[in-house]
């Protein structure tokens, strides 16, 4: 089995030093893997997300335990640019892209200080040719553009940055599933031209583990399972309180869902 590219081992983090957001949170990514991170609203999911790329720092948080490793470099607590500029992206899940400039302004952005023109154009073609959309709209400003197609510009903004390994935080968000279904699909074959590593957060199991080769389930900030798609699509627990489905095959009321008290273990 290959070194994995990312190694989080006993990662904590704490906001405004007092809240602990993330604890004792393990996992490891293999080059070209998709890696799914799952839980609900809360669970910790964004923060992990934001702690790999180095953005937890906007929101006053910090790793305070625990080691976080890139190609077998640490990088916990590294500054978001140095972070980007080893190889990782993120696509975030709030403020996605600047929406007063024009879509390629959007993609300019990443590469203006640090790649030449010529860099720039290749990405930008590269980009242009998984999300032909976005060539149509080159010159449309970003606020005017529908939620997926934002959803695209905000990966292909990451794409221009040349990443080896790319975050996508809650991708589905506010978008039709049919619209979440096209760009799941992107992502796996720009995965397989582009030989790209991701981590996938999501709410949403069904959209996640139709993609993924392994997930991990937060939460409360800590991994409660972990396994490949198959086995997380069949375990019990993943079936009822992410999937929607009693072991009958009904599916539950949330009200249902949050008054069950699960009387056996995630591991069982």
């Amino acid at each position: 089995m290959s070194e994995p590219m990312l190694s989080v081992d006993k990662l904590e983090v704490v906001y405004q030093r007092a809240i602990t957001a993330l604890q004792g949170i393990s996992l490891g990514v293999a080059p070209g893997q998709i890696v799914g991170v799952l839980g609900t609203n809360g669970a910790g999911k964004s923060t992990l997300l934001r702690a790999i790329s180095g953005f937890h720092g906007v929101d006053d948080a910090r790793v305070t335990e625990g080691t976080i490793r890139f190609e077998g470099r640490r990088i916990e607590n590294g500054e978001p640019h140095r972070n980007t500029r080893a190889g990782i992206a993120l696509v975030p899940e709030r403020d996605k892209v600047f929406p007063n400039l024009t879509v390629a302004e959007n993609l300019s952005v990443p590469v203006a200080s640090s790649g030449s023109r010529a860099d720039m154009s290749r990405r930008q073609a590269l980009v242009f040719h998984h999300f032909p959309r976005l060539g149509d709209l080159r010159a449309r400003t970003a606020g005017l553009l529908s939620g997926g197609e934002r959803q695209m510009l905000a990966i292909a903004g990451a794409l221009m940055c040349g990443p080896k390994l790319l975050l996508v935080d809650e991708l589905s968000l506010g978008l039709a599933p049919v619209i979440v279904s096209d760009i799941m699909q992107k992502l796996v074959q720009i995965r397989r031209e582009l030989s790209l590593t991701m981590i996938v957060v999501e709410q949403s199991a069904a959209v996640a583990l139709a993609v993924v080769d392994y997930g991990y389930v937060l939460e409360n900030g800590r991994v409660v399972l972990d396994g490949d798609a198959t086995r997380l699509r069949d375990h019990p627990d993943i079936r009822e309180f992410y999937l929607g489905q009693s072991s009958a095959g009904g599916r539950r009321s949330y009200r249902t869902v949050k008054q069950y008290r699960r009387n056996r273990r995630w591991y069982g």
